[in-house]
């Protein structure tokens, strides 16, 4: 007998084990137990031959579902970035960097400050750069180094946790070239303030997301960029918390 989460990465359903305890809580894992069923516990235990298998979802496509929110606002802004050099700061497993990559960008430099998070797809893919260990509040002008003309990157998207956006902008913003765009989601819980955040960091007070906005859009125009989007991500974080998108370009 094996737990359902571990059959489904031995059956090559899911490449991680919190990969596919999200899978099976989102319903969308059948096993044959004399007929297809749906199975919603990972550490139900089944007989290791058990067939499974997964309802097909769009974000299948890519190596985590944040790739899904980066592409609405791409749809929404009909920004296609064929051919362009990207800055990705946040890359964790790579879910922003996976639908540029996917879209047509020509290169991809990650900002991390973990170790070992991105997926080995990308890893192995020649167009990505993954700088790991990297403070985003200070993010140095040498790595337009990295851009073709060393003038600066023609996109910036950013997705970060467990720190305010407002302290990274100040160097990021300079790093992006004249009519490029910032592509950033934004995380209230860590714009707030930990006196707005109740039970399993959830918000409060949903009265609080227009001021975050108006911070937020604040200090892009104090850092030379122009807000020109802002919309509800149509996929909550994984803390349930609601989360949005932002769009501003370098004029």
């Amino acid at each position: 007998m094996q737990r359902l989460d571990i059959l489904l990465v031995e059956q090559g359903l899911a490449d991680t084990r919190t990969r596919a305890q999200r899978l099976i809580k989102q319903g969308r894992v059948q096993a044959e137990m004399g007929h297809w069923q749906i199975l919603t516990k990972p550490g139900i235990k089944l007989p290791a031959d058990t067939p499974l298998q997964l309802e097909a979802h769009d974000e299948d496509r890519f190596v985590s579902r944040g790739a899904l929110k980066l592409q609405h606002i791409l749809n929404a802004l009909t920004l296609d970035p064929t051919g362009l050099t990207a800055i990705d700061v946040g890359q964790s497993t790579g879910g922003f960097s996976d639908c540029l990559l996917q879209a047509g960008v020509e290169r991809v430099v990650g900002i991390e400050v973990g170790h070992d998070q991105l997926h080995p797809q990308l890893r192995a893919d020649t167009r990505v750069i993954c700088l790991e260990g990297y403070n985003a509040r200070t993010l140095s002008p040498e790595l337009r180094q990295y851009t073709p003309d060393a003038q600066g990157f023609d996109l910036a998207v950013m997705d970060v946790s467990f720190i305010s956006q407002r302290l990274i902008l100040p160097s990021l913003a300079p790093l992006i070239r004249p009519g490029g765009w910032l592509l950033t989601l934004v995380k209230p819980q860590f714009e707030v303030g930990p006196d707005h955040i109740g039970k399993g960091g959830i918000v409060r007070d949903p009265a609080l997301y227009p001021s975050v906005r108006d911070a937020i859009e604040a200090c892009c125009i104090e850092q030379g960029l122009q807000p020109l989007y802002w919309d509800e991500s149509p996929i909550k974080g994984g803390d349930g918390n609601r989360e949005f998108l932002l769009g501003a370009r370098q004029p």
